[in-house]
């Protein structure tokens, strides 16, 4: 079969495009604004009976990245309904692109709306819609992505290429973020317009790869039965997994590593906004990094990345996927330790950014191609990477959740961040257990 580069130059620049809602809206800006915004006010007077940073959610009383917490959550429940109904439906009709594209509206959509987030209490409600919906559209257009990748490139070139595509989400991530840099820090433009820019930005690159990306199976007719054949397809594939031991030792590995893996990267810059002093200007000990502090430290994580993804791609070609991510692991798990016992100044935080920043391009890009390689030969591409992106997000959930109710519970994140360190060592454990082989069916072909 010959593979496009085109068309894998055009899947890589949906990581280019879609990127920027991780960083901007899940790490960089979103969360500061939202921090800013949400704890204390105006003129020091409390938003609407909230002090300090709690926040009036319905009623009840919360911490602000709590409930932000809890809301991200919620999407990545909803994104869990969704994306394995709609993989079904539209492996059938041989229209992915389609719903790719219509998630990608979504989020970029809502992302621009957080234009609009107001904290007050009646309408703190309406704007964490905006972060709900952008969420959803985020990761539903990302698993409709990651299901082309075994279509588009041979299983030796896999890890390569998702290595390549995270690569340039970084880039595009970091150079639009210095956009937002500039006209924030130099320009005075105020938060709220970095909203915009994200939407524009992933709607407009986005195109490239519509106009270049196609659906290889072949099509069915609409019927009024098209909800049954999404589950029809969703049967068949859960079927297939249940026989497949090395496929199903994966993805339960995956499932615990993910808690920490995506809960880090959306939760670490509040961790540094509670949990690292600085000395103020007069020698007193002040709370939380400066804004330029805090962007720092994320532009380290992101520009570590790009050489962190490719360094993990040529050394799983050394010792395997499998080993790779096991080393992967070990030190994710070192460093939310090393988080607990040792982060309070800002020299300590950025020690342990440049260290998740090389080890996060690694997992996620090997993550996604050791997935891609252990599936069997097959159609039904986008039903499979269905109960990827849903063991991923259920993960995300438990680890969101566990975040937001420690951070309640014990008051710090110093308890959230050792926690994480636990679904580490047990994914590390679960990856021990995953063969090396996969046990071959009469009715399956497996492409690794």
């Amino acid at each position: 079969m010959k593979y496009s580069k085109k068309t894998q130059n055009a899947w890589v620049m949906y990581d280019w495009a879609n990127s920027t809602y991780n960083l901007v809206i899940g790490t960089a800006i979103f969360p500061i604004f939202y921090n800013t915004v949400t704890t204390m006010e105006e003129n020091g007077v409390p938003l609407d009976g909230a002090a300090g940073d709690n926040v009036l959610f319905f009623g009840t009383t919360l911490k602000n990245t709590e409930l932000l917490s809890y809301c991200l959550a919620f999407a990545m429940a909803i994104v869990c309904v969704l994306s394995p109904t709609l993989a079904g439906i539209a492996d059938y009709l041989g229209r992915k692109k389609i719903f790719m594209r219509f998630f990608c509206y979504l989020g970029a959509l809502s992302c621009a709306s957080l234009f609009f987030f107001d904290p007050h209490v009646g309408k703190l409600e309406i704007s964490m819609l905006s972060v709900i919906l952008a969420c959803i559209g985020f990761w539903c257009s990302y698993a409709f992505s990651n299901s082309f990748l075994p279509e588009i490139a041979p299983p030796e070139e896999q890890d390569k290429l998702s290595a390549k595509g995270y690569s340039f989400g970084y880039a595009g991530s970091v150079l639009l973020l210095i956009i937002n840099l500039v006209m924030v820090q130099v320009l005075g433009i105020p938060a709220k317009y970095c909203f915009l820019t994200v939407g524009a930005w992933w709607i407009g690159f986005a195109h490239y790869t519509f106009w270049h990306l196609e659906d290889t199976r072949k099509p069915h007719r609409f019927d009024r039965k098209i909800i049954g054949h999404g589950f029809q397809e969703l049967g068949k594939v859960w079927k297939q997994l249940k026989k497949t031991k090395r496929l199903k030792a994966y993805l339960l590995a995956f499932f615990v590593f993910s808690m920490g893996v995506q809960t880090i990267m959306q939760m670490a810059t509040f961790f540094g906004e509670k949990e690292v002093y600085r000395i103020g200007p007069n020698g007193e000990r002040l709370v939380g990094l400066e804004t330029g502090q805090l962007i720092a430290a994320v532009l380290l994580v992101q520009v570590i990345a790009i050489p962190g993804a490719f360094a993990f791609s040529k050394l799983s070609r050394r010792i395997g996927n499998a080993n790779t991510l096991r080393w992967a692991l070990g030190i994710w798990a070192l460093v939310c330790i090393y988080g607990y016992l040792f982060i309070s100044t800002p020299m300590t935080f950025y020690v342990a950014a440049g260290c998740i920043g090389f080890i996060m391009g690694g997992t996620q890009s090997l993550a996604r191609s050791t997935y891609s390689k252990f599936l069997p030969v097959t159609n039904d591409t986008a039903s499979y990477f269905s109960f990827y992106d849903v063991t991923e997000k259920v993960g995300l959930i438990i680890g969101l959740l566990s975040f937001g109710y420690l951070e309640g519970a014990f008051g710090s994140l110093k308890a959230s961040i050792l926690a994480l360190s636990a679904f580490f060592i047990i994914g590390l454990l679960l990856m021990l257990r995953v063969p090396k082989k996969e046990k071959k069916h009469d009715h399956l072909q497996f492409q690794s």
